[in-house]
């Protein structure tokens, strides 16, 4: 009897040396102390089979076992939980001589910045923001910009319709015509916001982002019109640029004219980005067409005014030295990395 009991506490010992895990400990201290299945607990239910003269000192033998043997694995699986916290406290440990891991610093689209900066330099001027709808109505687009019912504007190939009445925006300049409509004069406003166009090549893009300006007071003239430009592409495209105006022609104003800026390159003496010209076209601009004025109830014998459209893109792209418009759509971060103003 007393050899099988100290034969279990030496398998226990035994046993104790193969053990690498408070786990495994666990598994061990089942297979020997589970009240059912364990080897020490199996050996009270031999008491029946034990001469009643050596009951008490075999219950004596199997519960002196039974202690031991708690305190024992006990013992392990401190030791074994102790080593483990140990371990983990080593993988996590943070080495705080180490050089910081880098850390990735985001910047703004081109888009935006030069989004950013312009409603800043028209804003020092006495701008205010108004964001019109990216649907409009074939009046608003058209019609009431003095735009023709046969002017190659409005043909399928040029514009994306959505039913006879409704369409894409080609334009901001619509943005106009709903604040003329409920603003009396003097307005000073700035409209950017997204348009489309059915043109897709290396310098255009089906959608695109235009910045309308409109100013409409007593008085206004071209010279109003210039002044505010040169203002703009100083600020802009460095100091030192200045604007020329050309004849051109808009159904929304009269006159109108095409805005070149002299080249920042170059300083106007001529290289491949103006095409050795010393100019670069920029923008479209005039004074409102009266017709335009009267549409939406302004007196054009009392109020002038004169309007600009920028187009973003071609700014950013001007400004970064960016050759294809697909380039600001992409997203590739090795281009956004190099334009950070």
């Amino acid at each position: 009897m007393n050899a099988n009991l100290e034969q279990i506490k030496q398998e226990i010992i035994a046993g104790a040396d193969e053990l690498h895990s408070s786990k495994e400990v666990y598994e061990f201290r089942k297979k020997y102390l589970d009240g059912k299945t364990g080897k020490i607990g199996l050996l009270m239910k031999e008491m029946k089979n034990i001469p009643n003269d050596q009951k008490a000192e075999y219950g004596k033998g199997v519960n002196e076992l039974k202690v031991w043997a708690l305190e024992f694995i006990g013992g392990l699986d401190e030791k074994m939980k102790a080593k483990e916290l140990q371990d983990r406290y080593e993988s996590e440990r943070i080495d705080i001589s180490l050089p910081a891991e880098k850390t990735e610093q985001g910047n703004l689209h081109p888009i935006t910045l030069i989004r950013n900066q312009l409603i800043d330099v028209f804003a020092g001027m006495g701008f205010e923001i108004f964001e019109g709808t990216e649907i409009e109505t074939d009046y608003y687009n058209f019609t009431a910009l003095n735009t023709p019912q046969d002017h190659p504007a409005r043909d399928m190939q040029d514009t994306f319709y959505l039913s006879p009445e409704f369409l894409l925006r080609t334009q901001t300049s619509a943005g106009q015509i709903h604040v003329m409509e409920n603003k009396k004069p003097p307005i000073k406003i700035l409209s950017p916001g997204k348009v489309f166009r059915s043109d897709d090549d290396a310098t255009h893009s089906p959608m695109f982002t235009q910045m309308e300006g409109l100013v409409v007071d007593k008085g206004i003239t071209l010279c109003d019109l210039q002044g505010m430009l040169d203002v703009f592409v100083s600020k802009i495209y460095g100091e030192g640029t200045k604007t020329r105006l050309r004849p051109s022609y808009f159904p929304f104003t009269e006159p109108s004219v095409e805005v070149d800026c002299s080249c920042f390159e170059c300083g106007g003496q001529g290289c491949k980005l103006c095409k050795g010209t010393g100019w670069i076209e920029i923008l479209g601009a005039g004074v409102v067409n009266k017709k335009v004025l009267e549409n939406c109830g302004i007196d054009s014998d009392e109020y002038s005014g004169l309007a600009f459209g920028i187009g973003i893109e071609r700014t950013a792209m001007l400004k970064y030295g960016i050759n294809n418009i697909k380039l600001l759509f992409e997203s590739d971060v090795r281009v956004l990395k190099q334009l950070n103003d």
